[in-house]
């Protein structure tokens, strides 16, 4: 109840959120959330568009990151779009990532940071395919025609996101990992890996060290998959920390922009933003706490022992004194007192919006 109904009334609910967190904060936009006077088809969409989300991102002092909606759309109902065998539906789908290139260079121009635009496609097939090859074969060369167009990399930032299935693509997805990775590297673009992307029995976090030395940018998608990419409110969890860890100990923080992919409407939306946003730099703050120039000292002599003693007892360390510490430095409420903010956002704001 009280979702917004505008994209004026999403800013308030984003700006609420955004000041129960501690910390620098971004904005990934999809391309759905244009603004315009007049219906606009997807392939024709432009900067001005998005001009009213740029003033208000310089009001808020944050980067806006961006991504094509390649989904819920008549010309994606079949489960085929920049892969597509019609041509026609193939560049419409062209011209429209291209579109969303050119916005977010125009966003990271006039922001001052870099916008990284992800490109996810819902391409698959429900049952077994009979051609493989032929897809990625489509798949590639419309992806080299988008990336055609070439950018400062001081403005835009292109990276690309592979999965395991989708809801009616479980037998076939055309932009699988592998996939991914090989057109990463080879076009020297950035790679996505998205937490709820792969077998359950995987995780993002072992990954990251290996991508990282074949690709030059990495985006992580952190969220929470129950049995499947279902995107629950992340938790400060084992998987969500070894993320963090896996980030930190490698040094990875300048390469690695840190994305959270989650959209639970079973709960308060501002309140579902918080703890998840709350919940990943937390994980940071114990990532960047830990001893790890003792623990990689005491791995290179060769002693486990000292190693694990030292993962083990940081731990335990008062790491919630820093955070606490943290957000009163930053004027943002500490412990539970940001939900006392939220529920009176919501007797207040939300349950007026019918």
């Amino acid at each position: 109840p009280g979702k917004a109904r505008s994209a004026e009334e999403l800013r308030q609910d984003l700006e609420l959120a955004m000041s129960l967190i501690p910390g620098a904060k971004r904005l990934n936009l999809h391309a759905m959330y244009l603004e315009s006077e007049s219906p606009t088809t997807r392939d024709r969409i432009e900067p001005h568009h998005f001009s009213n989300w740029v003033n208000w991102a310089k009001k808020q002092g944050i980067g806006l990151d961006f991504n094509p909606s390649c989904f819920s759309h008549p010309l994606s109902a079949d489960g085929m779009t920049l892969s597509h065998p019609d041509p026609e539906i193939r560049h419409f789908w062209i011209d429209h990532c291209k579109a969303c290139r050119r916005i977010s260079a125009y966003f990271g121009k006039e922001l001052g940071s870099p916008s990284v635009m992800n490109i996810w496609v819902p391409d698959g097939m429900k049952d077994l395919p009979a051609d493989r090859l032929g897809p990625r074969h489509r798949l590639a060369s419309a992806l080299d025609e988008v990336l055609s167009e070439k950018f400062d990399e001081a403005h835009h930032i292109d990276t690309v996101e592979g999965k395991l299935f989708g809801i009616g693509a479980e037998s076939y997805t055309v932009g699988s990992h592998e996939f991914y990775l090989g057109y990463a590297a080879s076009r020297d673009i950035g790679l996505c890996l998205d937490a709820g992307h792969f077998h359950p029995t995987e995780t993002i976090s072992d990954k990251i060290s290996s991508v990282s030395l074949f690709v030059k940018k990495l985006l992580l998608h952190v969220s929470r998959p129950v049995r499947w990419d279902s995107d629950h409110v992340v938790l400060l969890d084992d998987k969500t920390q070894a993320i963090a860890n896996e980030v930190v100990r490698n040094d990875l923080l300048e390469r690695v922009s840190i994305g959270l992919d989650y959209f639970d409407a079973s709960i308060n939306r501002i309140a579902a933003w918080t703890i998840g946003a709350r919940n990943m730099k937390k994980a940071l703050l114990r990532a960047l706490l830990e001893p790890n120039e003792s623990m990689r000292e005491a791995e290179t002599e060769r002693d486990f022992t000292r190693r694990l003693a030292l993962m083990e007892e940081s731990k335990s360390l008062p790491w919630q004194a820093v955070w606490d510490y943290a957000c009163e430095c930053e004027d943002v409420p500490v412990g539970m007192e940001w939900l006392d903010t939220v529920r009176e956002y919501e007797r207040g704001i939300l349950a007026s919006r019918k």
